[in-house]
């Protein structure tokens, strides 16, 4: 048995120490966040992670700002040995610190040119997305629980030596997640058996004085098997979130891409779109990374930078699929906020006419 920092708490679920994390060697524990200037000048995101079985953590940094063109992603990778302490939230250059649980948390960067300080707060209690349990014949691929919380940065980006001061109550969304999900080295008794097929869809909005959560999972012939919306007004507590089970996304693509374009969201009576002012790689925090996949072991401690230039990538690489696109959000009435639109699509979904693992009709 090992003993760590945790064990001092009251947050054991097993008779086992923290270190341990059931029997299956795809548990996860991750931490994610993203923001933007309220102008959509700037954008960034983080995200860091905790592979039990694995003895991994690592953690990601990106920013992508309109003073660069908007056409460059600098990102900030990082991995090291876990050495079985959950609670150590710093990867190298990069660290979490939980200031007030549910409410406020930091996020602090110094590395490879790469700066941060920045405290998000959030506007209202977190809300619980139902749990995702995905099977593929009788391999559980995915079963985890995931909460998502909208809010307001402050604080300081930097790169290269040009530090960008966050405007006041810039916005941006957090969110936890832990659980089971395909993690470091692939299966090979399960990878390649047919051409994969996953469609997603999350888009945390921050209007004036309200929040509004979708998300979808669904097959390939579009059916659901995971979705609803959710709309939570500032100040609002564990019980104060408003939910539609039946939401609607009409979603375009753009121009020979999988990746979305001008959208419409229906949640209840009210009608919502999303215009994209802007565009983030997924890879660029690991997900989808050929060398920087969640959970791969990079030994006691790699770090490195990677600088991805937006405009020359190709969208039908398998590593380029996942996005979040930054949106302007037009509500009913002139209301209108930020938010993203994250998709994934990979294989077929008929209700876009995508065939292939990253093809198009």
């Amino acid at each position: 048995m090992v003993l760590s920092r945790g064990d001092d708490f009251p947050i054991h679920q097993t008779p086992d120490p923290v270190a341990y994390a059931g029997t299956d060697r795809n548990f996860y524990d991750r931490y994610f966040f993203n923001g933007y200037a309220p102008d959509g000048g700037t954008f960034f995101a983080a995200a860091f992670g905790i592979y039990p079985h694995l003895d991994v953590a690592d953690a990601h940094f990106c920013v992508v700002r309109a003073k660069d063109g908007a056409s460059v992603q600098h990102c900030l990778h990082a991995s090291r040995k876990l050495g079985m302490e959950r609670m150590d939230l710093a990867c190298g250059p990069i660290r979490i610190e939980v200031v007030e649980p549910l409410r406020r948390l930091r996020v602090v960067v110094d590395g490879e040119g790469v700066a941060a300080d920045l405290t998000f707060t959030g506007r209202a209690f977190p809300i619980e997305e139902p749990r995702f349990t995905w099977r593929v014949g009788p391999r559980t691929v995915m079963d985890y629980t995931r909460l998502t919380q909208n809010g307001h940065y402050a604080g300081w980006v930097e790169v290269d030596g040009a530090r960008e001061t966050l405007p006041a109550a810039s916005p941006g969304t957090r969110d936890r997640s832990w659980g089971v999900r395909p993690i470091g080295a692939a299966d090979p008794q399960f990878a390649g058996r047919a051409v994969p097929q996953f469609f997603w869809q999350w888009t945390p909005v921050n209007l004036p004085d309200r929040s509004l959560f979708f998300h979808l999972n669904a097959d390939a012939e579009g059916t659901p098997w995971n979705t609803r919306a959710v709309i939570v007004p500032d100040g609002a507590g564990a019980e104060g979130a408003t939910e539609f089970h039946a939401p609607q996304m009409t979603t375009a693509l753009g121009p020979g891409t999988r990746w979305p374009a001008a959208s419409e969201l229906q949640v209840g009576k009210e009608r919502f779109r999303l215009v994209p002012l802007s565009r983030f790689q997924m890879r660029g925090l690991g997900y989808t990374s050929p060398k920087w996949g969640h959970g791969l072991d990079h030994g006691p401690l790699k770090v490195e930078r990677e600088d991805i230039d937006l405009a020359a990538i190709d969208p039908a690489r398998p590593d380029n699929l996942h996005v979040q696109m930054l949106c302007r959000v037009e509500g009913a009435g002139g209301e209108a906020g930020l938010g993203v639109f994250e998709q994934l699509a990979i294989g077929d979904y008929a209700p876009l006419g995508l065939r292939g693992l990253a093809g198009r009709d």
